[in-house]
């Protein structure tokens, strides 16, 4: 038996068992890959080796992006924001069928891109819009399920602190060009979901009474300018070459403090402590989990786990589109039970090396990899937008499931597109020479 198939077993046989015991994933991917290589290293050398990767995989320049953007996030989520979003995206809809479901959608794609997490977009979204459309005759659950579906789409479209950690663990693939990448497949999310929900609105007559006047969509308008003025600055300036993803990390959090100190007057001083600590919780377990990560990407690399893989796949079938579909089941099988970043950085080296011998490039093998374990975060039974949404859309799970199936069809197809239809996520980047 190979020490590549020795050492694979072990990190998923024990990997497997400790997270059924319930033991946090970063000690759990720890604890399996120092056991994985020690049929080939000394315990000694293990340890120390181990320690090593651990402080080299979190001392990078580019991981001081992540920190800071889940501290914009969060200033965000708790200044205001959302509101001037959602008024700004149910001015988008107008009175078309469907209407409060549209503003929904288009309030997820902005505040979820604003924001970096789909969770803050479905709780934030969910818990403001719900009432109102229920107010104008729309049923509960199709405001849930459409919440639900469209919550992910702010991990495509940037800044997404997913595309950072998918930077980091694929060897330094462009952050500015996995922002733009994502543009294109988050909003065909986004645009296919309200396909759907446009379609279901005909059919149960949900229509638009509410009518704004010239004065009151001027005012619209001028609130949410400042908002969307952040995804300019940031990604204008992480694009155009002006600071790093890294500086655009802090100038969103600068931005995003004089906007909702100053502006909006939305928070206090006194509220910033309860900010920051939640920020740092978050950093802590992200960090953490990058570092020990790194401890595992090197038993792969030592051990020869991806190329055994690769072997193993092509050993299956020569048909790139049959292996294709093949790891892209094994994705959503996995998002349905893992997080999307302990899932990018135990799946990329494996499947990364085989994508690239397939020809596809690692950017749109990031935004494909990054668009199944999306799909994870709205599937049971771990989704976590999932739950957010049913729980901020006071309904039940059982009920939510059979709505979201036309969902699932549409946002399949998207990540199918993704797959074998490179353009759509290299074109944008392409077009600005990355």
């Amino acid at each position: 038996m190979s020490i590549a198939l020795i050492s694979g077993l072990i990190i998923a046989i024990v990997l497997i068992i400790l997270l059924i015991a319930g033991v946090p994933i970063a000690i759990s991917l720890g604890i399996s890959s120092i056991l994985a290589i020690l049929p080939t290293l000394n315990f000694e050398a293990t340890v120390i080796t181990g320690a090593q990767r651990t402080f080299s995989g979190i001392s990078v320049f580019t991981l001081i992006a992540i920190p800071f953007f889940i501290l914009a996030g969060n200033i965000m989520n708790k200044g205001g924001i959302a509101v001037r979003l959602l008024n700004f995206a149910k001015l988008i809809s107008g009175r078309v069928p469907g209407a409060m479901a549209h503003t929904n959608a288009v309030a997820n794609m902005m505040f979820g891109a604003i924001s970096g997490s789909g969770v803050a977009a479905a709780s934030a979204m969910g818990s403001i819009i719900g009432p109102i459309a229920e107010k104008e005759g729309y049923d509960a659950d199709d405001m849930a399920t459409i919440n639900i579906a469209t919550a992910p789409t702010g991990l495509l479209i940037p800044p997404s602190n997913v595309l950072i950690t998918f930077s980091l663990v694929s060897g330094g693939t462009s952050v500015a060009a996995l922002f733009m990448a994502g543009y294109i497949p988050g909003i065909l999310w986004g645009l296919g979901c309200m396909v759907v929900a446009f379609f279901i609105a005909k059919k149960k007559g949900y229509v638009s009474t509410e009518r704004v006047t010239m004065v009151q969509a001027l005012k619209i308008i001028l609130e949410a300018i400042p908002s969307l003025l952040l995804i300019v600055i940031v990604i204008g300036g992480i694009t155009s070459g002006i600071f790093t993803a890294t500086e655009g990390s802090v100038i969103a959090v600068l931005y995003s403090l004089i906007l909702s100190l100053l502006f909006y007057k939305t928070i206090s001083i006194k509220d910033l402590y309860g900010i920051f600590k939640e920020s740092a919780e978050s950093t802590g377990m992200i960090v953490f989990l990058i570092g020990v990560s790194s401890i595992m990407a090197w038993v792969m690399a030592f051990t020869g786990i991806p190329s055994a893989i690769s072997n193993g796949l092509l050993g299956i079938s020569q048909n790139p589109v049959i292996i294709l579909l093949i790891i892209n089941f094994i994705l959503l099988f996995v998002g349905t039970f893992m997080d999307i970043t302990p899932a990018i950085l135990i799946f990329t080296p494996i499947f990364m090396p085989v994508c690239l011998n397939l020809g596809m490039s690692a950017v749109q093998f990031g935004i494909m990899i990054v668009l199944n374990l999306c799909i994870g975060t709205i599937t049971p039974p771990v989704g976590n937008i999932l739950f957010v949404g049913v729980k901020v859309g006071k309904t039940k799970l059982e009920n939510i499931i059979k709505k979201l199936i036309p969902y699932y069809i549409v946002i399949f197809i998207v990540l199918l597109i993704v797959t074998f239809v490179p353009q759509v996520s290299t074109w944008l980047p392409t077009l600005l020479g990355y």
